[in-house]
């Protein structure tokens, strides 16, 4: 063999390792990305593809990166996500600086892609849900269920489940007041009761108890729940409400039960305690959960603060904040924020508005998984009220209150680390 011939080879060997080491890198800081949500997607698509993910906390906002793969690289273009292609010595220099002890960053690996579930029901209500809307602009595939699912034992098909504007007491989102004439509303209740008499419920409160319970066993199991507006206080409110009858007669027919606040048993809940109900039907609100009657906020005034975690030793939080800055912009929603006053001391909060003692985004973990509830109802729609049009995403692709919610979808594709003892 000849000198040039056996160069030749080499050089080509060399090359072929150089092709199969170059990266994939995918920016996510406030300069280099120019879609931040839809990049969501491309790593959701590189998993399902079979492609490892690092997602490296803390570094230019919360970059991913990973092999170099003509199919991915194709998505990026396709859907408008800024990437670089670096070799590997290159990324090398970045996982040197992540992990430094004295650099507050970590690298977790996202294996496979979660099996996604929205609590949502079939019929037309006038609201959007901003959890759909962000998923289907990211293009991260999801399915629908609602009480027939869940009660039907389907929910361990899925890893995350999502719940959004729901009321899980009874009273159909405290609307009768304002909205119990008009043809949503009527229509929501029949449905409500047919599904309560199919599956054998007196109340359509029983029915959502039961419902609640189901999800909170699904979070035992190590289920991922995330939740947000309404669905965040009434989910707890339900569960605490087991052994009393909390709905007046315009909702189940007959009166509440007068010694329904003593009769609360708040070990039942994920997130709360100690928390008053709002028994009125002619008042929107369901208990002082709820900071929105309270709070005096103006609308350029209102931003909530993410809290900076160690990436090294808490990961989890860590990675449920990654974002391009710390101040997100408020928005409101039935239930807005959450009273600091009656959070249970095993609930971490992950943002928050101190002027009004509110926490905006909290989490913690029940079993074998872990819930995370945050407050409002559209990140990019300050005052959203019934029957607006919904957010048009393809004007807010650097969203970062919507990437607080694509951190959640991703979340459960990480690689698990021992808990703490």
């Amino acid at each position: 063999m000849t000198y040039r011939v056996f160069f030749s080879i080499v050089a080509g060997l060399l090359l072929q390792t150089q092709a199969h080491a170059a990266r994939l890198f995918i920016p996510m800081d406030d300069e280099a990305q120019h879609n931040h949500l839809k990049a969501y997607g491309v790593a959701y698509a590189a998993l399902k593809m079979g492609i490892e993910v690092d997602w490296l906390l803390n570094y230019k906002g919360g970059s991913f990166c990973m092999d170099q793969v003509d199919a991915v690289e194709k998505l990026c273009r396709l859907r408008g996500v800024d990437f670089t292609i670096m070799s590997d010595a290159q990324y090398g220099g970045i996982v040197t600086t992540i992990i430094n002890p004295d650099y507050n960053g970590d690298i977790i690996k996202l294996e496979k892609p979660p099996k996604i579930a929205v609590y949502t029901p079939n019929n037309k209500l006038p609201w959007d849900d901003a959890v759909t809307l962000v998923l289907t602009y990211a293009e991260i595939p999801y399915d629908k269920i609602y009480d027939d699912g869940v009660l039907e034992g389907k929910l361990p098909e899925y890893d995350w489940l999502h719940l959004h504007h729901e009321d899980f007491t009874g009273q159909y989102g405290k609307f009768w007041a304002s909205y119990r004439s008009t043809a949503w509303y009527i229509e929501d209740v029949k449905l409500q009761e047919t599904t309560a008499a199919k599956h054998g419920f007196k109340k359509v409160s029983q029915l959502k108890l039961a419902v609640a319970q189901n999800i909170r066993n699904f979070v035992a199991g190590g289920g991922y729940l995330f939740a947000m507006c309404s669905a965040t206080d009434s989910y707890d409110i339900g569960l605490a409400a087991a052994n009393t009858d909390i709905c007046d007669v315009p909702f189940d027919g007959d009166a509440q039960d007068p010694e329904a606040q003593s009769k609360l048993d708040f070990t039942q809940c994920l997130a709360f305690k100690d928390f008053t109900l709002i028994r009125s039907p002619y008042e929107y609100e369901f208990s002082n959960i709820d900071n929105t009657q309270a709070r005096r906020v103006a609308m350029n005034q209102d931003y909530f603060t993410l809290f900076t975690f160690s990436a090294k030793f808490d990961p989890v939080p860590t990675m449920l904040c990654q974002n391009h800055t710390t101040t997100i912009k408020g928005f409101m929603g039935q239930t807005t924020a959450f009273n600091k006053n009656v959070l249970k001391t095993s609930a971490l909060v992950m943002g928050e508005y101190k002027p009004a003692n509110e926490a905006r985004y909290i989490h913690g973990e029940y079993g074998k998984g872990t819930w995370t509830f945050y407050g409002g109802h559209d990140p990019e729609d300050y005052q959203h009220q019934i029957g607006d049009p919904p957010t048009e995403l393809e004007l807010h692709p650097t969203s970062p209150g919507y990437r607080l919610i694509l951190n959640n979808v991703l979340f459960p594709a990480a690689k698990k680390k021992p808990r703490k003892t």
